[in-house]
């Protein structure tokens, strides 16, 4: 009788404050089961692709999952992902192959609004996988300007990942949102899990340029609302941001727990290492 394939997706893309390397931290709070799992900040979905992986060994129970953001490029590439996976794979091939600095900068050069979804979808990941330190970052146009990483030679991409994850996104609804979309459908029994932009360390630190839309404290205001709001419905509500004191005093109300983190997107690798992080929890687990 022939086994059952375990998936284990896994994330395809580097991304700003992407929570792989602190999944193993995470899991003791993650609740075992819920209706419906969303993700309103998904960037790389990490969360995603374990709490799938779990389900498919009988660790975690879900009946729906929506992952969404406000960055319209991120929701398309997932969505190509999910439904044309074959022919991303077969243009991401030629821009391997293509690989230069030269035509790094051709392909960054691009006005995306102009692109079909399929050509959007395999900038987006060459450019990602290409630039300096994996970062996304976008100029007031909306144009990416993150200038080209030294990478002797580059994988681009795995076709059997992006496989995987395509199987795994297939009953996923994908929407380009604002997380406060999540309070016109959420009920008692959802998991929700928040990973905004985080609130910066200094006035310096800053980083928050993954659309053109700013994300400041009055946006972190208004989050906080929405998980509360949330948590009053019976949601499970599970949020990360930065260790500090104006997101220790939003959150008071709720089990606050330090986690660590290594933390490798600053131009200056002497500031790269270790620092605490913020997992806001409203539920008993």
């Amino acid at each position: 009788m022939a086994t059952a394939t375990i998936l284990k997706p896994r994330p395809f893309l580097k991304w700003a404050g992407g929570k792989s390397q602190l999944l193993s931290q995470m899991a003791p709070y993650l609740p075992r089961q819920c209706r419906c799992y969303a993700e309103p900040f998904c960037g790389s979905a990490a969360l995603y692709w374990y709490l799938f992986g779990q389900a498919q060994q009988g660790q975690f129970q879900f009946q729906q999952a929506w992952l969404s953001d406000r960055n319209p490029e991120l929701i398309n590439c997932y969505q190509i992902v999910r439904d044309r996976v074959e022919d991303l794979i077969q243009q991401l091939t030629e821009y391997r192959q293509q690989h230069s600095e030269a035509f790094y900068y051709h392909i960054r050069s691009w006005d995306q609004r102009q692109l079909d979804p399929l050509t959007r979808a395999a900038r987006l990941i060459y450019l990602n996988k290409t630039c300096f330190n994996g970062l996304y970052r976008v100029n007031r146009a909306g144009q990416f300007n993150v200038p080209m990483g030294r990478y002797r030679n580059p994988q681009i991409f795995d076709p059997e990942a992006l496989r995987q994850a395509s199987i795994a996104l297939q009953d996923v609804i994908l929407s380009v949102a604002d997380f406060q979309e999540v309070l016109t459908w959420a009920t008692a029994g959802d998991f929700i899990y928040f990973d905004p932009p985080y609130y910066p360390l200094s006035k310096t630190a800053s980083f928050t340029s993954y659309t053109d839309q700013p994300f400041g404290e009055a946006e972190q205001i208004a989050l906080a609302n929405v998980v509360a709001e949330l948590a009053q419905r019976g949601c499970y509500v599970m949020l990360s941001n930065a260790w500090v004191e104006p997101m220790l005093q939003l959150y008071r109300s709720w089990r606050c727990i330090e986690l660590k983190a290594s933390r490798v997107i600053n131009s200056n690798r002497h500031k790269r290492g270790k620092v605490s992080e913020l997992l806001v929890v409203t539920y008993r687990c």
